[in-house]
């Protein structure tokens, strides 16, 4: 291995560390306790090592936010790959939407709340971002029905879930009806 190749090795490795350092902050105590003189000292280098991988707070939250792209996608397309039919993937995908959502808290406000500086819904939006949308919406065509254009539909079923998501959480909404509401968006939305 060259030494510059072994730089870059290292390079990757700090940045990993930041990255994971700020998600297990955040999902400890918030974003609120994420900031750089707190990741500095947690991973035991100086701020300006730090500042070497990202400009400020607002970069790291959208690495935070990539990698939990990444992580949705490959769980949604494992849901639903273990359902058989259009209902049955789409209450797969709600139920590892929303159990993602309950389980990752600081990601899923990386992701959808805060802001990463990150494009949606553009040609410019990162990969991760349209592989997670992807992930939907390859699983839900057949749901859509006919005559619904598929990404519309997935947009509109996407928005519902964040949507209890989120009200769940800041405990809006009756915890105990949290499996009939998940029933209900299925039955209305994916009823092809």
């Amino acid at each position: 291995m060259s030494v510059q190749e072994r730089k870059e090795r290292e390079r990757a490795d700090r940045e990993r560390l930041i990255v994971a350092t700020a998600r297990e902050l955040a999902e400890r105590q918030g974003w609120d306790a994420v900031t750089t003189r707190r990741l500095a000292e947690r991973i035991e280098y100086s701020q300006p090592v730090l500042y070497s991988h990202f400009r400020g707070k607002r970069e790291i939250i959208g690495a935070v936010a990539l990698e939990g792209a990444g992580e949705m996608a490959v769980l949604l397309r494992a849901a639903a790959s273990a359902a058989d039919g259009p209902r049955a993937r789409a209450a797969a995908l709600a139920r590892a939407y929303l159990d993602f959502a309950a389980r990752n808290p600081a990601v899923y406000d990386a992701m959808f709340q805060l802001d990463g500086g990150l494009a949606f819904a553009r040609e410019d939006t990162p990969e991760p971002l349209k592989d997670a949308f992807a992930a939907l919406l390859e699983n839900l065509g057949e749901a859509a029905g006919e005559g619904v254009h598929p990404a519309l539909f997935t947009e509109v079923f996407w928005a519902s879930l964040h949507g209890l998501a989120t009200l769940t959480r800041a405990r809006r909404l009756p915890p105990e009806d949290a499996e009939r509401r998940t029933e209900l968006l299925v039955d209305r939305l994916a009823a092809a």
